[in-house]
């Protein structure tokens, strides 16, 4: 019996990593698959008060910081009223193979607040539960070569609840160009029939697609198989640009799974 056991065990490992090995990447733009090629991305380690040493083609992150993670709340007397904040920042320095830097300075806020009914004996409760207000927001600023005059600014903002003015936007923008962020997954065209799709995001302006990268590779094993496609023809400026975006939304996904877990 214990026999068999063990052989279904690897019969079902072997099944899962099939599915993910034979799984899809996230849908891109036409153009961006023209133009580029999906890069692998090497995460690496993350030593103390470091962000992972993230890799993916010509670009490599070089030194970095992590800070600590803050979190204040407060309650009214019952604590039937919550408030939270939370601040974790990050910074780090990524280089191509001609020795240009970015610099990238990130800060991720959460902010919650919600009200719970108040217990009057066991499992009986005067008022109801509800979340007034959950607001995820992450920015980044990016610059090269110590270049203040040119800086650019990632905004990833998310809210909902009852107090939510639905503020939600994502953008990668130095005031004169402006990218859009889009979700994108591996079955935007409904041919992915996992249960779990690959996930991660695109970056446009108009129609044509400069940047995409992928998070998760969807399946069992999909935090494994992180993936960019970088346009060809923008400049190495620009690249390097993307390349650093690319690699703070990373850190941001890392850093949310050790939370959660």
């Amino acid at each position: 019996m214990k026999t068999c056991k063990i052989l279904l065990i690897d019969l079902f490992v072997t099944i899962l990593f099939i599915i993910d090995i034979n799984g899809q990447n996230i849908v891109v733009s036409d153009n961006l698959i023209a133009n580029s090629e999906p890069l692998k991305v090497k995460m690496g380690a993350q030593g103390f008060g470091k962000i992972s040493k993230w890799k993916f083609g010509e670009y490599s992150v070089v030194s970095s910081k992590a800070g600590w993670t803050k979190t204040t709340s407060k309650s009214n007397l019952f604590n039937t009223k919550t408030e939270s904040k939370t601040t974790q920042k990050f910074s780090f320095i990524m280089c191509n193979k001609e020795s240009d830097s970015a610099l990238v300075n990130a800060a991720k806020n959460v902010e919650i607040k919600q009200v719970q009914g108040f217990e009057i004996f066991p499992d009986f409760y005067l008022g109801e539960n509800e979340v007034k207000l959950s607001a995820n927001n992450f920015t980044a600023t990016i610059t090269i070569n110590h270049d203040t005059t040119d800086t650019w600014i990632l905004l990833m903002n998310s809210e909902w609840g009852s107090e939510s003015e639905n503020t939600g936007e994502a953008i990668l923008t130095n005031g004169i160009t402006k990218y859009l962020i889009f979700s994108a997954s591996s079955n935007s065209n409904g041919t992915d029939k996992r249960n779990i799709p690959a996930k991660g995001y695109e970056f446009r302006e108009k129609d044509n697609a400069v940047l995409a990268l992928q998070y998760y590779g969807g399946g069992a094993m999909g935090y494994n198989k992180n993936l960019v496609w970088i346009d060809n023809n923008q400049n190495q400026k620009m690249k390097l640009i993307l390349a650093a975006t690319a690699t703070a939304i990373f850190q941001l996904k890392i850093d949310e799974i050790a939370a959660f877990e």
